[in-house]
Protein backbone atom coordinates (compact mmCIF):
# COMPACT_ATOMS: atom_id res chain seq x y z
CA UNK A 1 0.00 0.00 0.00
CA UNK A 2 1.02 3.49 -0.47
CA UNK A 3 2.31 5.79 2.23
CA UNK A 4 -0.94 7.02 4.20
CA UNK A 5 -1.00 11.11 3.88
CA UNK A 6 -1.75 11.40 7.28
CA UNK A 7 0.13 9.40 9.19
CA UNK A 8 3.83 9.48 10.34
CA UNK A 9 5.57 6.27 11.57
CA UNK A 10 7.60 5.86 14.38
CA UNK A 11 11.48 5.03 13.56
CA UNK A 12 10.54 5.27 9.77
CA UNK A 13 12.87 7.21 7.59
CA UNK A 14 9.73 7.68 4.26
CA UNK A 15 12.44 8.23 1.98
CA UNK A 16 14.19 4.91 2.90
CA UNK A 17 11.70 2.14 3.82
CA UNK A 18 9.57 0.30 1.94
CA UNK A 19 5.87 1.11 2.23
CA UNK A 20 3.83 -0.17 5.66
CA UNK A 21 1.89 -3.68 5.12
CA UNK A 22 -1.81 -2.85 6.04
CA UNK A 23 -2.66 -5.17 9.16
CA UNK A 24 -6.46 -6.54 8.74
CA UNK A 25 -6.90 -8.60 11.80
CA UNK A 26 -4.64 -10.75 13.95
CA UNK A 27 -4.92 -13.62 15.79
CA UNK A 28 -2.75 -15.78 18.42
CA UNK A 29 1.39 -15.41 16.56
CA UNK A 30 -0.76 -14.87 12.85
CA UNK A 31 -0.85 -11.18 11.79
CA UNK A 32 -3.68 -11.23 8.06
CA UNK A 33 -2.61 -8.88 5.69
CA UNK A 34 -4.86 -6.87 3.48
CA UNK A 35 -3.57 -8.78 0.70
CA UNK A 36 -4.30 -12.49 1.67
CA UNK A 37 -1.03 -13.22 3.25
CA UNK A 38 -0.45 -14.30 6.81
CA UNK A 39 2.53 -13.64 8.89
CA UNK A 40 4.25 -14.98 12.02
CA UNK A 41 4.84 -12.26 13.96
CA UNK A 42 8.00 -13.27 15.74
CA UNK A 43 8.65 -10.51 17.60
CA UNK A 44 5.68 -9.77 19.54
CA UNK A 45 4.93 -6.13 17.59
CA UNK A 46 7.49 -4.62 19.41
CA UNK A 47 7.43 -7.30 22.79
CA UNK A 48 3.74 -6.18 24.36
CA UNK A 49 1.75 -8.91 22.68
CA UNK A 50 2.63 -11.13 25.60
CA UNK A 51 -0.14 -14.31 25.18
CA UNK A 52 -0.72 -13.94 21.45
CA UNK A 53 -2.70 -11.22 19.25
CA UNK A 54 -6.74 -11.25 20.45
CA UNK A 55 -6.60 -13.35 23.25
CA UNK A 56 -9.93 -14.46 24.15
CA UNK A 57 -9.62 -13.76 28.16
CA UNK A 58 -8.24 -10.51 27.98
CA UNK A 59 -10.70 -9.47 25.61
CA UNK A 60 -13.56 -10.56 27.74
CA UNK A 61 -12.19 -9.02 30.56
CA UNK A 62 -11.59 -5.51 28.79
CA UNK A 63 -15.30 -6.09 27.46
CA UNK A 64 -16.71 -6.77 30.77
CA UNK A 65 -14.86 -4.03 32.26
CA UNK A 66 -15.76 -1.14 29.83
CA UNK A 67 -19.50 -1.91 30.31
CA UNK A 68 -18.99 -0.80 34.00
CA UNK A 69 -16.20 2.18 33.98
CA UNK A 70 -13.84 3.22 31.17
CA UNK A 71 -12.62 5.59 32.87
CA UNK A 72 -11.93 7.88 36.00
CA UNK A 73 -9.72 10.37 37.46
CA UNK A 74 -7.47 8.99 39.66
CA UNK A 75 -6.53 12.02 41.68
CA UNK A 76 -9.10 12.17 43.46
CA UNK A 77 -11.13 8.58 43.23
CA UNK A 78 -9.66 5.26 43.65
CA UNK A 79 -11.41 2.02 41.90
CA UNK A 80 -11.28 -1.59 42.35
CA UNK A 81 -9.37 -2.87 39.46
CA UNK A 82 -6.52 -0.44 40.12
CA UNK A 83 -6.48 -1.79 43.79
CA UNK A 84 -6.36 -5.41 42.87
CA UNK A 85 -3.38 -4.86 40.38
CA UNK A 86 -1.43 -2.67 42.66
CA UNK A 87 -1.90 -5.62 45.48
CA UNK A 88 -0.84 -8.19 42.98
CA UNK A 89 1.88 -6.93 41.80
CA UNK A 90 3.07 -6.06 44.60
CA UNK A 91 2.86 -9.23 46.14
CA UNK A 92 5.02 -10.98 43.34
CA UNK A 93 7.76 -8.22 43.25
CA UNK A 94 8.14 -7.68 46.64
CA UNK A 95 7.88 -3.24 46.00
CA UNK A 96 4.89 -1.98 48.07
CA UNK A 97 3.60 0.67 46.22
CA UNK A 98 2.42 0.94 42.37
CA UNK A 99 2.64 4.50 40.32
CA UNK A 100 0.55 4.13 37.28
CA UNK A 101 1.30 5.99 34.05
CA UNK A 102 0.72 5.29 30.83
CA UNK A 103 4.10 4.11 28.72
CA UNK A 104 7.22 2.29 29.02
CA UNK A 105 9.42 5.92 28.76
CA UNK A 106 6.89 7.68 31.55
CA UNK A 107 7.54 4.55 33.72
CA UNK A 108 11.30 5.53 33.66
CA UNK A 109 10.79 9.10 34.19
CA UNK A 110 8.42 8.75 36.99
CA UNK A 111 11.54 6.11 38.67
CA UNK A 112 14.11 8.70 38.13
CA UNK A 113 12.14 11.63 38.79
CA UNK A 114 10.86 9.31 42.08
CA UNK A 115 14.85 8.85 42.93
CA UNK A 116 16.06 12.41 42.94
CA UNK A 117 13.17 13.95 44.25
CA UNK A 118 13.56 11.19 47.36
CA UNK A 119 16.95 12.45 48.44
CA UNK A 120 15.82 16.09 47.98
CA UNK A 121 13.45 15.07 50.53
CA UNK A 122 15.32 13.71 53.00
CA UNK A 123 17.48 17.15 52.72
CA UNK A 124 19.96 15.64 50.55
CA UNK A 125 22.40 16.73 48.01
CA UNK A 126 22.69 13.23 46.16
CA UNK A 127 22.86 14.11 42.06
CA UNK A 128 24.56 11.71 40.58
CA UNK A 129 22.85 9.17 38.30
CA UNK A 130 24.65 6.00 36.99
CA UNK A 131 23.77 4.28 33.72
CA UNK A 132 25.38 1.77 31.43
CA UNK A 133 26.83 2.26 28.29
CA UNK A 134 24.41 0.74 25.89
CA UNK A 135 21.02 1.60 27.69
CA UNK A 136 18.15 2.45 26.20
CA UNK A 137 15.31 3.28 28.59
CA UNK A 138 12.73 5.39 26.55
CA UNK A 139 12.14 8.14 24.30
CA UNK A 140 11.40 11.06 26.64
CA UNK A 141 14.20 13.44 28.10
CA UNK A 142 14.66 11.88 31.18
CA UNK A 143 14.93 8.58 29.83
CA UNK A 144 16.88 9.80 26.60
CA UNK A 145 19.39 10.99 29.34
CA UNK A 146 19.98 7.68 30.93
CA UNK A 147 19.94 5.70 27.84
CA UNK A 148 23.09 5.36 25.69
CA UNK A 149 23.96 8.19 22.95
CA UNK A 150 22.75 6.61 19.83
CA UNK A 151 20.93 7.26 16.44
CA UNK A 152 18.04 8.05 18.61
CA UNK A 153 19.30 10.90 21.26
CA UNK A 154 21.90 12.46 18.65
CA UNK A 155 19.48 15.12 17.02
CA UNK A 156 18.97 16.19 21.35
CA UNK A 157 22.14 15.55 23.09
CA UNK A 158 22.56 19.43 24.38
CA UNK A 159 19.51 19.24 26.00
CA UNK A 160 20.35 15.97 27.71
CA UNK A 161 21.54 16.01 31.43
CA UNK A 162 24.87 13.94 31.75
CA UNK A 163 25.19 10.72 33.83
CA UNK A 164 28.04 8.37 34.79
CA UNK A 165 28.26 5.62 32.12
CA UNK A 166 29.68 1.83 33.35
CA UNK A 167 30.53 -0.49 30.74
CA UNK A 168 27.98 -3.37 30.33
CA UNK A 169 30.02 -6.91 30.19
CA UNK A 170 27.52 -8.63 27.74
CA UNK A 171 28.07 -12.05 26.97
CA UNK A 172 27.36 -14.87 24.94
CA UNK A 173 27.68 -18.72 24.36
CA UNK A 174 30.96 -19.79 24.17
CA UNK A 175 32.43 -16.37 25.89
CA UNK A 176 35.64 -17.13 27.59
CA UNK A 177 36.60 -13.39 28.46
CA UNK A 178 33.38 -12.40 29.98
CA UNK A 179 35.32 -12.24 34.07
CA UNK A 180 37.91 -10.30 32.88
CA UNK A 181 35.30 -7.60 31.57
CA UNK A 182 32.71 -7.87 34.50
CA UNK A 183 35.66 -6.88 36.69
CA UNK A 184 36.42 -4.31 34.79
CA UNK A 185 32.77 -2.60 34.78
CA UNK A 186 32.53 -3.33 38.67
CA UNK A 187 35.68 -1.21 39.05
CA UNK A 188 34.06 1.50 36.46
CA UNK A 189 31.34 1.34 39.04
CA UNK A 190 33.48 1.60 42.19
CA UNK A 191 34.94 4.56 40.79
CA UNK A 192 31.40 6.27 39.68
CA UNK A 193 29.65 5.47 42.99
CA UNK A 194 32.48 7.15 45.03
CA UNK A 195 30.33 9.94 44.48
CA UNK A 196 27.24 10.74 46.61
CA UNK A 197 24.58 8.59 44.09
CA UNK A 198 21.10 9.04 43.93
CA UNK A 199 20.61 6.26 41.94
CA UNK A 200 21.64 3.54 39.00
CA UNK A 201 19.19 2.05 36.92
CA UNK A 202 19.91 -0.62 34.69
CA UNK A 203 17.71 -3.45 32.63
CA UNK A 204 17.77 -6.36 34.37
CA UNK A 205 20.16 -9.23 32.31
CA UNK A 206 19.26 -8.20 28.88
CA UNK A 207 19.57 -4.78 27.02
CA UNK A 208 16.90 -4.87 24.43
CA UNK A 209 17.13 -2.03 21.66
CA UNK A 210 20.59 -2.19 21.74
CA UNK A 211 21.04 -5.63 20.49
CA UNK A 212 19.36 -7.75 23.16
CA UNK A 213 22.78 -8.22 24.96
CA UNK A 214 22.73 -9.86 28.04
CA UNK A 215 25.15 -9.80 31.27
CA UNK A 216 24.97 -13.29 33.89
CA UNK A 217 23.39 -12.76 36.80
CA UNK A 218 26.29 -12.95 38.90
CA UNK A 219 27.01 -9.63 37.48
CA UNK A 220 23.68 -8.16 38.31
CA UNK A 221 24.02 -9.17 42.11
CA UNK A 222 27.27 -7.54 42.66
CA UNK A 223 26.20 -4.72 41.20
CA UNK A 224 23.72 -4.31 43.93
CA UNK A 225 26.00 -5.35 46.50
CA UNK A 226 28.04 -1.96 45.60
CA UNK A 227 24.58 -0.17 45.20
CA UNK A 228 23.69 -1.16 48.90
CA UNK A 229 27.27 -0.40 50.33
CA UNK A 230 26.86 3.01 49.05
CA UNK A 231 23.14 3.80 50.14
CA UNK A 232 22.07 4.06 46.56
CA UNK A 233 18.71 3.42 44.79
CA UNK A 234 18.60 0.57 42.64
CA UNK A 235 16.32 1.13 39.49
CA UNK A 236 15.31 -1.71 37.19
CA UNK A 237 13.86 -0.72 33.62
CA UNK A 238 11.98 -4.06 33.16
CA UNK A 239 10.07 -2.17 30.98
CA UNK A 240 11.12 -5.40 28.19
CA UNK A 241 12.25 -8.01 30.36
CA UNK A 242 8.89 -8.12 33.12
CA UNK A 243 6.16 -10.62 32.95
CA UNK A 244 7.97 -13.74 31.78
CA UNK A 245 10.12 -12.69 29.20
CA UNK A 246 13.12 -14.13 30.74
CA UNK A 247 11.87 -17.33 32.32
CA UNK A 248 10.93 -15.52 35.22
CA UNK A 249 8.12 -13.49 36.27
CA UNK A 250 10.88 -10.66 36.33
CA UNK A 251 14.08 -10.69 35.49
CA UNK A 252 15.25 -9.15 38.45
CA UNK A 253 14.04 -12.39 40.26
CA UNK A 254 16.18 -14.65 37.65
CA UNK A 255 19.09 -12.44 38.42
CA UNK A 256 19.02 -12.66 42.43
CA UNK A 257 18.79 -8.52 42.66
CA UNK A 258 15.71 -6.49 44.48
CA UNK A 259 15.59 -3.08 43.06
CA UNK A 260 13.99 -0.29 44.69
CA UNK A 261 12.55 1.05 42.17
CA UNK A 262 10.78 -0.98 39.18
CA UNK A 263 9.25 0.31 35.64
CA UNK A 264 6.99 -2.00 33.80
CA UNK A 265 4.84 -1.76 30.50
CA UNK A 266 4.97 -3.46 27.20
CA UNK A 267 3.38 -6.71 28.45
CA UNK A 268 1.93 -5.20 31.33
CA UNK A 269 -1.78 -5.71 29.49
CA UNK A 270 -0.69 -8.37 27.36
CA UNK A 271 -0.54 -5.97 24.44
CA UNK A 272 -3.76 -5.09 24.69
CA UNK A 273 -4.03 -1.07 26.02
CA UNK A 274 -1.24 0.98 26.90
CA UNK A 275 0.05 0.92 30.54
CA UNK A 276 3.11 1.96 32.37
CA UNK A 277 3.42 1.58 36.16
CA UNK A 278 6.46 2.17 38.52
CA UNK A 279 6.79 0.05 41.66
CA UNK A 280 8.55 1.62 44.88
CA UNK A 281 9.16 0.44 48.15
CA UNK A 282 7.93 1.51 51.10
CA UNK A 283 10.67 3.22 52.49
CA UNK A 284 10.32 5.49 48.84
CA UNK A 285 6.99 6.02 49.35
CA UNK A 286 7.13 7.11 52.95
CA UNK A 287 9.90 9.58 51.75
CA UNK A 288 6.77 11.30 49.66
CA UNK A 289 4.92 11.92 53.16
CA UNK A 290 4.27 15.07 54.89
CA UNK A 291 2.90 18.34 56.11
CA UNK A 292 5.11 20.05 53.38
CA UNK A 293 3.32 20.52 50.11
CA UNK A 294 6.70 20.66 48.09
CA UNK A 295 7.52 17.21 49.13
CA UNK A 296 4.86 15.80 47.31
CA UNK A 297 4.97 13.97 44.24
CA UNK A 298 3.78 15.80 41.29
CA UNK A 299 3.58 13.76 38.28
CA UNK A 300 -0.01 12.71 36.74
CA UNK A 301 -1.41 11.50 33.12
CA UNK A 302 -4.89 12.14 32.36
CA UNK A 303 -4.98 7.69 32.06
CA UNK A 304 -3.84 6.93 35.30
CA UNK A 305 -4.69 3.91 36.26
CA UNK A 306 -7.49 3.40 33.47
CA UNK A 307 -9.42 0.71 34.39
CA UNK A 308 -9.69 -0.72 31.16
CA UNK A 309 -6.24 -1.48 31.09
CA UNK A 310 -6.25 -2.93 34.87
CA UNK A 311 -9.04 -5.26 33.76
CA UNK A 312 -6.61 -6.51 30.96
CA UNK A 313 -3.23 -6.70 33.45
CA UNK A 314 -5.30 -8.85 35.53
CA UNK A 315 -6.59 -11.21 33.15
CA UNK A 316 -3.23 -11.33 31.69
CA UNK A 317 -1.66 -12.09 35.28
CA UNK A 318 -4.56 -14.82 35.64
CA UNK A 319 -2.89 -16.37 31.86
CA UNK A 320 0.64 -16.06 33.06
CA UNK A 321 -0.21 -17.58 36.96
CA UNK A 322 -2.48 -20.93 34.98
CA UNK A 323 0.14 -21.35 32.70
CA UNK A 324 3.94 -20.86 34.09
CA UNK A 325 5.05 -23.87 31.77
CA UNK A 326 5.01 -21.06 28.73
CA UNK A 327 7.42 -18.87 29.96
CA UNK A 328 9.48 -21.48 32.21
CA UNK A 329 10.36 -23.61 29.62
CA UNK A 330 10.64 -21.21 26.79
CA UNK A 331 14.59 -21.16 26.47
CA UNK A 332 14.67 -25.08 25.80
CA UNK A 333 12.21 -24.75 22.83
CA UNK A 334 14.97 -21.74 21.26
CA UNK A 335 17.73 -23.36 21.87
CA UNK A 336 18.13 -26.62 19.28
CA UNK A 337 17.48 -24.52 16.63
CA UNK A 338 20.18 -21.75 17.36
CA UNK A 339 22.51 -24.49 17.87
CA UNK A 340 21.46 -25.40 13.93
CA UNK A 341 22.08 -21.95 12.99
CA UNK A 342 25.78 -21.67 14.78
CA UNK A 343 26.80 -23.60 11.41
CA UNK A 344 25.83 -20.57 9.21
CA UNK A 345 29.47 -18.66 8.79
CA UNK A 346 27.89 -15.40 9.19
CA UNK A 347 25.93 -16.41 12.59
CA UNK A 348 28.19 -15.44 15.85
CA UNK A 349 27.66 -14.21 19.20
CA UNK A 350 24.35 -16.71 19.92
CA UNK A 351 22.88 -16.04 23.62
CA UNK A 352 19.53 -17.09 24.51
CA UNK A 353 17.51 -16.40 27.83
CA UNK A 354 13.59 -17.04 28.59
CA UNK A 355 11.09 -16.16 25.39
CA UNK A 356 14.32 -14.34 24.00
CA UNK A 357 16.95 -15.43 21.53
CA UNK A 358 19.43 -13.56 19.66
CA UNK A 359 22.52 -13.43 17.84
CA UNK A 360 25.11 -11.16 15.45
CA UNK A 361 25.69 -11.39 11.33
CA UNK A 362 28.84 -10.91 10.77
CA UNK A 363 28.92 -8.44 8.10
CA UNK A 364 30.37 -5.34 8.76
CA UNK A 365 29.65 -2.99 11.49
CA UNK A 366 27.71 -3.52 14.98
CA UNK A 367 24.92 -0.77 14.08
CA UNK A 368 21.25 -0.20 14.26
CA UNK A 369 22.09 1.28 10.83
CA UNK A 370 23.88 -1.53 9.17
CA UNK A 371 21.48 -2.47 6.25
CA UNK A 372 21.40 -6.33 6.83
CA UNK A 373 18.97 -5.74 9.23
CA UNK A 374 16.30 -4.73 6.56
CA UNK A 375 17.27 -7.46 4.18
CA UNK A 376 17.35 -10.16 6.33
CA UNK A 377 13.83 -8.75 7.00
CA UNK A 378 12.38 -8.76 3.74
CA UNK A 379 13.58 -11.98 3.27
CA UNK A 380 11.88 -13.69 6.13
CA UNK A 381 8.47 -11.29 5.02
CA UNK A 382 8.81 -13.45 1.18
CA UNK A 383 8.49 -16.79 3.51
CA UNK A 384 6.03 -15.58 6.08
CA UNK A 385 7.54 -14.41 9.38
CA UNK A 386 8.02 -11.02 10.68
CA UNK A 387 11.25 -9.84 12.13
CA UNK A 388 12.62 -6.28 12.71
CA UNK A 389 16.62 -6.77 13.24
CA UNK A 390 18.56 -4.32 15.66
CA UNK A 391 20.54 -3.73 12.79
CA UNK A 392 23.37 -6.32 12.14
CA UNK A 393 21.57 -8.08 15.40
CA UNK A 394 18.71 -10.98 14.65
CA UNK A 395 16.62 -11.87 17.30
CA UNK A 396 12.77 -14.03 18.36
CA UNK A 397 10.89 -12.45 21.19
CA UNK A 398 7.74 -14.62 20.22
CA UNK A 399 4.64 -14.62 21.77
CA UNK A 400 3.65 -16.92 24.70
CA UNK A 401 1.30 -19.13 22.27
CA UNK A 402 3.65 -19.79 19.38
CA UNK A 403 3.52 -23.34 18.58
CA UNK A 404 6.38 -25.61 17.80
CA UNK A 405 5.81 -25.46 14.20
CA UNK A 406 5.49 -22.10 13.75
CA UNK A 407 9.01 -21.60 15.91
CA UNK A 408 10.35 -24.19 13.67
CA UNK A 409 8.94 -21.69 10.74
CA UNK A 410 10.79 -18.74 11.77
CA UNK A 411 14.15 -20.37 12.17
CA UNK A 412 13.77 -22.13 8.77
CA UNK A 413 12.92 -18.70 7.50
CA UNK A 414 15.79 -17.02 8.83
CA UNK A 415 17.78 -19.74 7.82
CA UNK A 416 17.14 -19.36 4.48
CA UNK A 417 17.29 -15.88 4.64
CA UNK A 418 21.09 -15.95 5.58
CA UNK A 419 21.67 -18.10 3.24
CA UNK A 420 20.48 -16.28 0.31
CA UNK A 421 22.64 -13.21 2.20
CA UNK A 422 25.79 -15.19 2.13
Amino acid sequence: MPWHPHLWHPTTQVALHPEPLRVSGADGCVLQLDDGRSLIDAISSWWVTLHGHSEPSIAAAVGLQAQVMEQVIFANFSHEPAEQLATRLAALSGLDRLFFSDNGSTAVEVALKMAWQWWRNQGSDRRRLVAFEGAYHGDTFGAMAVGDRSVFTEAYDELLFDVARISWPHTHWGDSDIETRETQALNELDDALAVPTAGVILEPLIQGASGMRMVRPEFLRAVEARVRDRGTLLIADEVMTGFGRTGSLFASQRAGIQPDLMALSKGLTGGFLPMGGTLASERIFAGFISEEPLKTFFHGHSFTANPLGCAAALASLDLLEQHPERFLHFEGRHRPHLEALTAHSMVKQVRCLGTMAAFELDCGSTNYLNPVGRQLQRLCLEDGVYIRPLGNVVYLLPPLCISDKQLQNCYSAIGDGITKLS
